[in-house]
């Protein structure tokens, strides 16, 4: 259930229209991380990290060198039910006052369409590291659509979607399997 990450890699994927090599920001308040998980095989569950943030460079020239990092609040926690944001918080799953952070650092991008990628880094969750990929998909990448009506909005923006699953016992994370759990990544990063 940690994760989140890395998401935000992504952005830089994509070769984008802007003519120049660019350093974005996420947007606190247009960034995503959610995750969800099979209750033994009952019903699914799911949650998210509220805090997030996260650094691409792109290049639009040569989006496969763009590099992304991210750091998450695990402190962040919530599913909407305090005793169960408790619970994933303690010694049991992510024991968030030993590790307060999930991180992820990109270490390859592979383009697989116009606006699609396959993003790997390494993701370390409760002091474990391991690689994993995202599939992103690029949303916008230029002025954001915004910009004309509202100062915040002006400038470049590049924006995106991602996926991917992990094993949370790899990480150390829960005395027992749950299945895979599912991360999904969106987020609005500013060119700074």
């Amino acid at each position: 259930m940690m994760i989140k990450i890395a998401t935000l890699a992504t952005a830089a994927l994509f070769a984008a229209p802007a003519a120049f090599a660019a350093t974005y920001k996420t947007d606190q308040g247009h960034t995503e991380v959610q995750f969800s998980w099979s209750h033994a095989g009952v019903s699914v569950q799911s949650g998210e990290f509220t805090e997030a943030s996260g650094t691409l460079d792109l290049d639009p020239e040569n989006p496969e060198a763009a590099s992304l990092s991210v750091t998450i609040n695990t402190k962040s926690l919530s599913t909407g039910f305090g005793p169960l944001d408790n619970h994933l918080s303690s010694a049991d799953f992510l024991e968030v006052e030993t590790y307060p952070e999930i991180t992820f650092v990109s270490t390859g991008i592979e383009k697989t369409g116009d606006t699609t990628a396959k993003v790997t880094g390494d993701l370390t969750i409760h002091g474990t590291t391991q690689s994993v990929v995202l599939d992103t998909t690029m949303t916008h990448i230029g002025p954001h659509p915004l910009g004309g009506a509202i100062e915040y909005y002006q400038g470049d923006w590049a924006a995106f979607s991602a996926s991917t699953t992990i094993d949370h016992q790899s990480f150390g994370v829960g005395g027992f399997s749950t299945g895979p759990i599912t991360i999904r990544i969106s987020t609005e990063m500013k060119a700074q």
